[in-house]
């Protein structure tokens, strides 16, 4: 009978995929349980959703970020979480591009938008930041903003005065996170028909 250190062998003699990452999927958010469920963390909580969907964890440490190798519909890709803080996501974004030889095109940004409510969600083929900072640090190192990216919506402020980094570091209510479900399956769908080159499906099916 196979003792259970048989099987650890096993497991960790299984041989590397040999074919390219040709996709980095990144969620944007701030590490730490301070930023837990803040609505600058719908991004982390999309890419988390999206790994227990493909049975992956989020855990390897590289390139600045915490890091999983997946295939989705035949493609592999690396799913991330950078590590630096919202405002500098693109250090990391770029060192994995850079390693992996991957264009801007390749780099599919997941990111919360504060122009649409929750359950709102709209995918874009490029274009600017928005005044999302994390997405705008990403164009500075890439030097391009045209990459793909799913901006899920997380509400407007309640009045013109508040302080918008008080609003995006908000805890998102049970109810909104409730009304969100939704449209986190609908990222999983999505990302699948983008990384098979159907971003304008993606679009046409799930830009609501």
């Amino acid at each position: 009978m196979s003792s259970i250190f048989d099987l650890f062998r096993k497991i960790e003699s299984k041989p590397a995929d040999p074919s390219p990452v040709e996709w980095l999927i990144v969620g944007l958010g701030n590490p730490g349980a301070k930023y837990e469920g803040t609505r600058h963390n719908a991004g982390f909580l999309a890419i988390d959703r999206l790994a227990d969907s493909l049975g992956a964890r989020i855990q390897a440490a590289k390139y600045n970020a915490l890091c999983a190798d997946v295939r989705i519909g035949g493609v592999r890709a690396l799913l991330m979480k950078p590590q630096t803080f919202m405002n500098l996501s693109g250090e990391a974004v770029r060192a994995a591009a850079d390693f992996y030889k991957l264009p801007p095109e390749r780099v599919l940004v997941l990111c919360d938008d504060v122009n649409f409510d929750p359950g709102v969600m709209r995918i874009r083929r490029k274009g600017s930041a928005g005044g999302q900072k994390g997405v705008n640090n990403i164009i500075e190192q890439l030097g391009s903003d045209s990459f793909p990216r799913i901006k899920l919506g997380v509400g407007r402020k309640p009045h013109p005065e508040m302080d918008m980094a008080d609003f995006v570091l908000g805890r998102l209510s049970d109810a909104d996170l409730h009304t969100m479900d939704s449209v986190f399956q609908n990222v999983i769908s999505a990302v699948t028909l983008i990384l098979d080159g159907k971003i304008d499906d993606a679009m046409t099916k799930y830009s609501k």
